[in-house]
């Protein structure tokens, strides 16, 4: 029960992690609480608004009352399988902005500029275009993550991007590559119709080495011994027993457990600690602290023609989608169905986009209930940016109690500003002609909602998480108090303790978090393994006007 590194999480960035190591010829315990991921409701794309409520696959956590959003939980799901939350999510692939990674570098994240991350995104990736365009020089052509695009068979797909390019924005031709802004194909994890989540690019292989295995079990809290991570304690099958590392103990465990396991483990706020009768090992305010997340609101509209995924939206139709993905991996279920996207700037003086669109064409929420109307189509936006600021804290010492995770959503003027403007601007890309042989009415906000009240209200009401939690493991400077983890990924204060995951970002990237989590493995394990691929400083495009021009 021991190994040269113990890696706690089997998500995106631990898997990553235990690959690379592995491969490097060092062995690898990688400790899971949540069961294998076998079965067509994780492996089936087309069926992903299954995992992410089902106890079986997911914590189950809610947040605390959210004051700002009329005191609702809203529910912050984090995959409790092996392949984390790359099993549950919805397999969509985004890089982020060159200019998030160049904000990590100048708040301290030394060494995570653009050119020091592009790298280990070619690195990862195993990238088809499917024809639809893009240049492969951004990309990467044979890492172990399937990146692919749909086909675009449903016509509302296609309508959404020559709508935004009707509404005047710029349709690029990948938005991974040098030009995020505009309107685009959407890319996602998908391989040969089959989920390519964390867990089949790089747990598998890695276990097939033999120098990689798996342990499952609830890890309770590092174990140190002078100043030193020595091990990790874990329950298993009601014992609680240590694994111990030779070299180093690596938390992947999520945005809401890996600060839970520092403060179990007496890394955090001193007094925050005590409170629960834990023994402070190194004070460190930030842990926990510098929550974020995306918030969206989907904006509905009903179709005047049955062109919509709801044809299936019933037992027949499930059970054909079902079989026809079983029978060939091919049909609905071979896609995420998320296959036109846009990025946007908010307003003129913005300097890259700050909003994001999923387009999808059926209208349906993420617990899989669809809109009464029937056929639809929908929008979900929201600002990628947010001013606001979270935190996760122990509710007890209880490894098994759940952590306290608080959002503090829409808690900055700017929020509300700049999800107004986002509902404004999907309303007026849903307008445009490309829409018109399929627009019926809008079902939410709904075509009365049009004052800046009335949206408030629906924002209110209806905004959901995109399901995108980080930044409470800053990484940063060693001498800047809000930092957790230093560029290397090492814990501040101990020896022996790096944090790889969702966690360290310092700010949160534009788009969806998969991806840069993966990242952060890959180039953490470069840093365990004292190695680094050299910079690339291709330069990404950024809107000539866009002190004085929106788009």
């Amino acid at each position: 029960m021991q190994a040269d590194y113990v890696i706690v999480g089997a998500g995106s960035a631990g898997c990553a992690m235990a690959y690379r190591l592995s491969e490097a010829g060092h062995s690898v315990l990688v400790i899971e609480h949540g069961g294998t991921d076998a079965g067509p409701f994780i492996q089936m794309p087309g069926a992903l608004s299954y995992p992410m409520n089902m106890k079986m696959y997911d914590w189950g956590y809610r947040t605390e009352p959210e004051p700002h959003l009329n005191n609702r939980r809203l529910a912050a799901p984090r995959g409790k399988v092996i392949g984390g939350s790359s099993s549950i999510n919805g397999m969509v692939y985004v890089r982020g902005h060159a200019r998030d990674f160049d904000h990590w570098r100048d708040e301290g994240a030394t060494g995570w500029g653009y050119a020091d991350v592009l790298p280990y995104y070619k690195r990862l990736e195993n990238w088809t275009d499917a024809g639809h365009g893009g240049d492969p020089d951004w990309r990467g052509h044979d890492g172990p993550l399937h990146v692919t695009r749909g086909q675009m068979a449903n016509p509302l797909t296609r309508a959404f991007i020559e709508a935004g390019s009707q509404a005047g924005y710029p349709v690029t031709p990948d938005y991974n590559g040098e030009q995020q802004e505009g309107f685009a194909p959407f890319e996602m994890t998908v391989h040969k119709g089959q989920r390519w989540s964390a867990a089949n690019a790089y747990l598998k292989p890695a276990l097939k080495s033999g120098k990689c295995d798996v342990i499952r079990g609830l890890a309770g809290r590092v174990v140190f011994e002078d100043g030193r991570a020595i091990g990790v304690e874990v329950t298993r099958k009601g014992r609680q027993e240590i694994i111990r590392a030779n070299a180093e103990v690596i938390l992947s465990a999520s945005a809401f457990n890996s600060p839970k396991l520092l403060m179990l483990s007496g890394i955090g706020p001193a007094a925050h600690l005590s409170e629960h009768g834990i023994d402070v090992i190194a004070d460190r305010p930030g842990v926990g602290a510098n929550l974020q997340d995306h918030l969206e609101v989907y904006v509905q509209m009903a179709a005047s023609q049955p062109v919509s995924l709801y044809k299936y939206w019933n037992l027949p139709g499930k059970a054909l989608v079902g079989l026809t993905w079983l029978l060939g991996r091919t049909g609905p279920g071979a896609t995420n169905q998320f296959e036109s996207c846009g990025f946007i700037r908010s307003a003129a003086g913005v300097d890259y986009p700050d909003l994001q669109f999923h387009f999808l064409p059926i209208a349906v929420r993420y617990d899989g209930k669809a809109a009464a109307e029937g056929h639809g189509y929908q929008a979900h936006v929201g600002p990628m940016r947010s001013e606001s600021r979270g935190h996760v804290t122990l509710n007890s010492a209880d490894p098994a109690a759940p952590p306290k995770i608080f959002f503090n959503y829409m808690s900055c003027d700017s929020d509300w500003r700049d999800f107004r403007r986002a509902i404004r601007l999907t309303r007026e890309v849903f307008a445009q002609d490309a829409f018109a042989p399929f627009s019926k009415h809008e079902i939410q906000p709904g075509a009365d909602m049009q004052s800046d009240d009335q949206l408030d209200d629906f924002i209110r009401e209806h905004a959901e998480s995109a399901y995108h939690p980080c930044g409470t493991c800053r990484m940063g400077r060693a001498d800047d108090p809000r930092s957790v983890v230093d560029p290397q990924g090492r814990v501040i204060g101990v020896e022996g303790l790096r944090v790889a995951d969702s966690s360290v970002f310092p700010r949160i990237p534009n788009g969806n978090l998969n991806a840069p989590s993966i990242m952060v493995g890959e180039k953490m394990a470069d840093h365990v393994l004292d190695r680094t691929l050299p910079a690339d400083n291709a330069q990404a495009w950024i809107h000539p006007e866009w002190q004085t021009a929106q788009r």
